[in-house]
């Protein structure tokens, strides 16, 4: 692997946009009182990113991949919550682009998960 820092790596530049995206919506006021929702969001959201720092400091590929399972896992928990903000919120369009970030991110990660499993 040829980066030297975390935030070097698309796959965490992506999951730092999808935080700040939920920070966007979660400041809306249909659910700024839903706290629940609010910390399940920004919570999954965080631990993406922070999986991935964190997995890049591993002493191998295959801790390394344990942490981006952990972040996978948290961008499969957003994809389900973008159906709360889409159906129970009436925030398609959001939902809809946090959604899209979401999988493209769950795809990227994958796709570097194999990439470690087989170097």
């Amino acid at each position: 692997m040829s980066y030297k820092n975390f935030e070097e790596l698309p796959i965490w530049q992506e999951a730092f946009e999808i935080v700040k995206l939920v920070y966007e919506i979660t400041s809306y006021d249909q659910i700024k009182n839903d706290s629940r929702i609010i910390d399940q969001l920004r919570g999954a959201a965080i631990s993406i990113m922070n999986n991935i720092a964190e997995g890049f400091d591993s002493s191998s590929n295959k801790e390394f991949v344990r942490f981006l399972f952990f972040s996978s896992r948290s961008c499969s928990e957003i994809i389900s919550m973008s159906y709360i903000l889409k159906e129970i919120y009436d925030l398609k369009d959001v939902s809809d682009v946090l959604y899209s970030k979401t999988l493209s991110c769950r795809k990227q990660i994958k796709g570097f998960i194999k990439y470690l499993n087989n170097n």
